[in-house]
This record gives C-alpha cells, sequence and structure tokens, in this order.
C-alpha cells in the first residue's frame, strides 16, 4: 500500500517508495507505555490503597507525556477563563443602538435643512420615538425614510437584525445571509418550513432516515457542523437554543426585553416568527434535559459581541462547565466514559482528546495485556502484574546496593536447578522447564518415519511444536525463607507500608525467578499472624487493627521450616514496634500496651524453640522505638542474630544483601 499523508511515499510507473513518516506524531505508536502504568498504579498499591484508587490518580496524574485528568481540569479552567472574558454579551443592542442613532442624526439633519409642514412633522415623529431601542425599531418600521443616508443606516439595522437572530439559532447563518438577496432569505424560509416538519415526524417516532438525508442534500449549506443524523441535528440545534435562553437570563431585565423586542421584530419582517417558535417548541420537547434552569453566563469582557458571537460563547462556557463536571468524576459511579468527547473536541486541542481517549482505553488496555482482571470482587492485580512489581522492586533494589560491599548481584543465573527425574514431557507455551534437544529430535525423527517421509538422505528434518520434549523436573529445596513483616496501624501511620510491601515483594521475585530451589513463606502480623503470597501482600490493605504478635508470627515461621527440614533456615522480622500481642492457651490473641510480662514471656518462649533448631533471627527495625530497641537486644545475645536498623529507603537493600549473605555463608560452609 503506498505511503500517505504525511508519510514520503510516492508513486512512479507501478512502484512505490517509502520513507519514514514526517507527519506529526507516530500514528501508530501506543497511547502510552503499559509497563509504566503497571509501575505507577503498583507503586500506590505498595503504599496501601486499593486497585481502583491507585488507577484513578493515575488517570489524575498522567503518564509520560500524556495528560492526565488534573492537567486536562486545569486545561478547562484556562479556555473559560478565556470564554469569560471574551466580550459584552449585550453588545448586540449597543450595535443596533449606534447604527440606529447614526440614521436618525442624518435624518434629523436632512429635515432640518427642508421647508414645509411634511419635514416638520416627521421630526416630531422623530422626537416622540421611545427611549429603549426596541420600542424605536418597532415604531420605525412603518416611517418614511426621506435622506438617502438615513435610509441606509436603517438597512444596515434591519440587516444586522435578521442575520444576528438567526445566527443566534444557527451557527454560520451570517455568512449565507451575507448580502441582501431576497432568495436567500426565501432558502432560509424554505429550510425552516422542512426543518419543523422533519423534527415533528422524529418526535412521532417515524424513521426520518431519508427524510434527513433528503433535508441535508437541500439546506446542508446552513450546517457546517454537517451532522450525520437527525439526533445530531437535534443535540447541535438544541445546545445553540439552550444557550440563548441561558444569555437572555444573564442579561439585565432593561437588556433582556429591548433584546426579546428586537428579535421579535426581526422575525416578523422575514416572516419567520411561527416558525421560530415552533422551532423552539420541537426542540424543547425533543430535548428538556439541556434547558433547566441554568444561571446566568458571566461572561463579560470590553469587546462588544453580536448576538450570534454571544450565544456561541454561551454555548462554548455550557460546554465547559459539562466537561469540568464530567472531569471531576466526582459523581457515584461516574467514568471517563460519560465524557463528552465531542465537546472536548470542541473545546481542546486534537492533543487533549488524544491523551483523553487513551486515558479511557487506559483500564481494558491493562486487562487485554494480562496485568489486571474483572471479577465477581471488582478488579484485581494478575501474576503477570505481580512479576512486574516485584521485578521493578528488585532492580531498584540492585542498582542502589553497594557494589563493593555486596558484589555484583544482577547474575542472569538462577542458583542451583532442579532435579531432573529421567521422564520427558511435551512441552508448552510458557514452560519454564528445560529443553531436552536430543528427545526433541527423536521425536521429529519418529514423527518423520511414521508418516512415511521419501527425504532424501541428508535432506533437512523439519521440528513441528509437537516434537518439543522438556524433561521432567522436581524441586530441591536450597533455603526455607520466613519472611515476617508487621501490618500493625502504625506502619501505615508512619509511611513504611510501602517500602515493606516493595521489599517482600522484591524478595519474592529474586527466589522465584532466580533461587526457585528456595521456599519462602511471608508472614504478615498485626493482633494475629497469617501467611501470605505475594499477590494477597499486594494487595492487602491497611486496617486499623493494633497489635504487634510476634509471638504467632514465629509459630508459623516454625511451621514453615519443618516442613523443610533439610533446608537451611533463614528467619527475617520487619517492624517496628515491641510485641503487644500473644496468643493464650486456648488460641485467641490478647493485646495490651505497654506490653506485658505474659506477652514478652510467649514471644521469648518461641524464640528460644527457634534457637534451640539453630535458626537465627535477623531483625529490621524501622523507626525508633526504644522498647523495640531493648527488646531486640536481648533477643540478638540470646538467639545469635543480628540486629539492622536501615534508613527506610534502604529497607529493600537490607533484606536481600542479607538474604544474599545468608546464602552465600551456606554454601561456603556446605
Amino acid at each position: 500500500m503506498a505511503g500517505s499523508g504525511g508519510s514520503s511515499g510516492k508513486h512512479r510507473a507501478g512502484r512505490y517508495r517509502y520513507g519514514s513518516w514526517d507527519g506529526g506524531a507516530d500514528p501508530l505508536a501506543p497511547p502510552f507505555d503499559v509497563r509504566a502504568a503497571v509501575d505507577e498504579i503498583g507503586r500506590d498499591v505498595m503504599e496501601g490503597s486499593n486497585l481502583r484508587d491507585a488507577i484513578d490518580r493515575l488517570m489524575r496524574r498522567g503518564l509520560g507525556d500524556r495528560a492526565g485528568l488534573d492537567e486536562l481540569r486545569r486545561e478547562i479552567a484556562r479556555r473559560k477563563r478565556e470564554v469569560q472574558r471574551r466580550g459584552n454579551l449585550g453588545g448586540m443592542l449597543d450595535q443596533v443602538r449606534e447604527e440606529l442613532d447614526r440614521g436618525l442624526a442624518a435624518e434629523r439633519e436632512f429635515l432640518a435643512g427642508r421647508d414645509g409642514d411634511e419635514a416638520r412633522l416627521a421630526e416630531m415623529a422623530l422626537d416622540a420615538l421611545p427611549e429603549d431601542t426596541a420600542g424605536a425599531v418597532r415604531e420605525l418600521s412603518d416611517y418614511r425614510w426621506a435622506s438617502a443616508e438615513g435610509q441606509q443606516h436603517w438597512q444596515n439595522v434591519l440587516d444586522m437584525l435578521r442575520k444576528e437572530v438567526l445566527d443566534a439559532q444557527f451557527a454560520g447563518m451570517k455568512q449565507a445571509l451575507s448580502g441582501q438577496d431576497p432568495a436567500a432569505l426565501q432558502a432560509v424560509r424554505e429550510m425552516m418550513a422542512d426543518l419543523n416538519t422533519l423534527l415533528g415526524r422524529h418526535a412521532r417516532g417515524e424513521d426520518t432516515t431519508n427524510d434527513f438525508a433528503e433535508f441535508m442534500d437541500k439546506h446542508g449549506d446552513f450546517f457546517p457542523d454537517q451532522p450525520s443524523n437527525v439526533d445530531e441535528l437535534i443535540d447541535s440545534l438544541a445546545r445553540r437554543q439552550a444557550a440563548a435562553d441561558r444569555m437572555m437570563r444573564s442579561l439585565s431585565r432593561e437588556q433582556r426585553e429591548e433584546l426579546a423586542g428586537l428579535m421579535q421584530q426581526a422575525m416578523q419582517d422575514m416572516g419567520l416568527e411561527m416558525e421560530m417558535t415552533q422551532l423552539g417548541d420541537n426542540l424543547r420537547s425533543l430535548r428538556p434535559g439541556m434547558f433547566g434552569r441554568q444561571p446566568g453566563a458571566g461572561i463579560d469582557g470590553r469587546e462588544s459581541l453580536g448576538l450570534g458571537d454571544a450565544v456561541g460563547a454561551v454555548s462554548d462556557l455550557a460546554d465547559l462547565e459539562a466537561l469540568e463536571n464530567q472531569l471531576s468524576q466526582s459523581d457515584p459511579g461516574s467514568g471517563l466514559d460519560d465524557v463528552d468527547i465531542e465537546a472536548l473536541e470542541r473545546q481542546l486541542p486534537s492533543a487533549s482528546v488524544r491523551d483523553l481517549q487513551a486515558l479511557r482505553d487506559l483500564q481494558a488496555e491493562l486487562e487485554r495485556q494480562g496485568y489486571i482482571q474483572s471479577g465477581a470482587d471488582g478488579i484485581t492485580l494478575t501474576p503477570k502484574a505481580l512479576r512486574r512489581l516485584g521485578e521493578t522492586a528488585l532492580r531498584r533494589i540492585f542498582q542502589r546496593l553497594d557494589a563493593d560491599r555486596t558484589g555484583s548481584h544482577q547474575d542472569p543465573r538462577s542458583g542451583g536447578a532442579d532435579e531432573r527425574t529421567g521422564a520427558f514431557l511435551p512441552w508448552e507455551f510458557g514452560d519454564e522447564r528445560p529443553l531436552d534437544a536430543v528427545k526433541t529430535v527423536q521425536n521429529a525423527v519418529l514423527r518423520d518415519a511414521y508418516q512415511g517421509s521419501s527425504r532424501m538422505p541428508g535432506a533437512r528434518l523439519r521440528l513441528e511444536v509437537e516434537d518439543f520434549a522438556v524433561a521432567e523436573t522436581t524441586r530441591r529445596t536450597g533455603a526455607a525463607v520466613a519472611l515476617l513483616v508487621d501490618l500493625s496501624f502504625s506502619m501505615i501511620q508512619e509511611e513504611r507500608w510501602g517500602p515493606m510491601k516493595q521489599t517482600a515483594l522484591a524478595l519474592s521475585h529474586l527466589i522465584s525467578s532466580r533461587f526457585r530451589q528456595d521456599a519462602l513463606q511471608i508472614i504478615g502480623f498485626d493482633r494475629v499472624a497469617r501467611p501470605l503470597t505475594a499477590m494477597q501482600l499486594a494487595e492487602v490493605e491497611p486496617q486499623w487493627i493494633q497489635g504487634t504478635n510476634l509471638h504467632h508470627a514465629l509459630l508459623l515461621a516454625g511451621r514453615h521450616l519443618r516442613r523443610h527440614p533439610e533446608a537451611e533456615p533463614v528467619v527475617l522480622v520487619v517492624t517496628d514496634g515491641e510485641p503487644t500481642a500473644h496468643l493464650q492457651e486456648d488460641g485467641s490473641p490478647t493485646f495490651q500496651w505497654p506490653t506485658t510480662q505474659a506477652t514478652l514471656r510467649a514471644t521469648v518462649g518461641e524464640i528460644d524453640t527457634m534457637t534451640r533448631y539453630g535458626v537465627p533471627l535477623n531483625f529490621f527495625l524501622l523507626g525508633d522505638d526504644p522498647g523495640l530497641a531493648r527488646f531486640v537486644d536481648s533477643v540478638a545475645r540470646r538467639n545469635g542474630g543480628r540486629v539492622f536498623t536501615p534508613e527506610l529507603g534502604q529497607l529493600g537493600e537490607y533484606v536481600v544483601a542479607d538474604y544474599l549473605r545468608a546464602r552465600a555463608g551456606r554454601r561456603r560452609s556446605a
């Protein structure tokens, strides 16, 4: 296919030449970096947000060079200020009054130079004109102008009223009536009659598809926005009519009465009063929701606006106010699908429209690429997203680790391999077991022979997907790792929740991807303890639960270690407070602060059990709780484990480095 648009594709004698795209932004570029979006969402989830709130925050912030809802709202606010400063809504009255005054001055000057009763009677008629503009125009409709200059100014007033009144309802009507051609005005009358007939049929539920096509073929020049169906036509006209109504409410009572009088006079002169009234009634019945009692528009600028321009300004303001509310997402159950894209296209640049469309597609794209999933419990992260979060957290940890102290950790080797059983299995997509080349080729040869191939000696053997085989393996456990993480409310209060989660996910990813022979168990504890998968930890939200039940957590850690008796035991404890809860003999938890001797005795008893099994406990203390410091110092002397007090941003490096050090020590002693 030939290059088009901004491409440099050229056609010569049936040949095509292609070059790089030079028409602006790459039309095939993805709307956003999905993996970066997952990282941003994951960071908020790690900090304690639920997934829905994390996605909403990403939509507000935006991603990369894509504007978010907050920036779009700021653009809407700037555009709104521009519209409000656009001009004076009562400007048409000023324009008509100014032109009329010129005509009256010219007429009076001409009459002053004439003798006779007729001139004096004309002067008396002019002196008796009403003060208001609408009344003066009404009285002058039957006046016989004596001066050519005065007559011209009067004709200018009539032309202005006709154009502005129609332009208030039909955007662009000024251009259609740019001259004084009677045929143009007759075309308007025919259009109005046909329009009301079309809307009446549509209101009665008749099929108006063909009628609309005929109407647009005949009168399409009056509608520069080129609606594609009857509903779009009605929406456009109703939006304009509602803006005109609101514009009138924005004027003072005196201005409103004068302008209404002028409009009525203009419609009578054009023979359109009945048609315009019928059109207004049709639009209000077809789109009643557009004609609420909105407050005045608050548009006030120095420039005098014509009636059509004033209505356009109010229509723009109505668009912007609706978009402002839609983008705030403040209504219950609101979503980005509720945002009026057509209104956004009318008011903001195309780049902003593309940014909003990208945000609207974000959740669907995350689901399509397998990072989130929807179910009975709402949206949740998938294992793929969890791997991404763990990989990102681990990469950041490795980047910050001191290479001199810990060595290079970005080692592509996965640690000790799993044991082969001697059996083989068919390869499946995503299979991580080792591919067996000999068995694969053997399968291909047997298949080739079975199919009776007449392949010549020395010819290449073709491998099919079903030929591939992997070696069956059984996992060989090297270390049993128990990571105990504090989930008490103080962790979220002191902003320790996110680093704790990121550390646990990084360690989980490190073990699952590089040390698959190790067995990791994450144990979360507050008033009670419970084993958690990496997914459960990622999705756990903070709760107002007081209590630090290290006793229960150590009990669960002991069970995990006993399930792997041949493995090297590694127990890592991340906490920010001394033990304040323990399990009683009946298994129920008890909490008391300050801590009690009963809680300390129960906890120390479980520590002694670990010590007898030769399990060192390594503590990572967050914060400066003096009670916790005294407790872990005594534990270190009693158990032989170590105590670390990392800065919050260094927790991941400390835990991962200590795990790697424990493994290295085990290999040296083996």
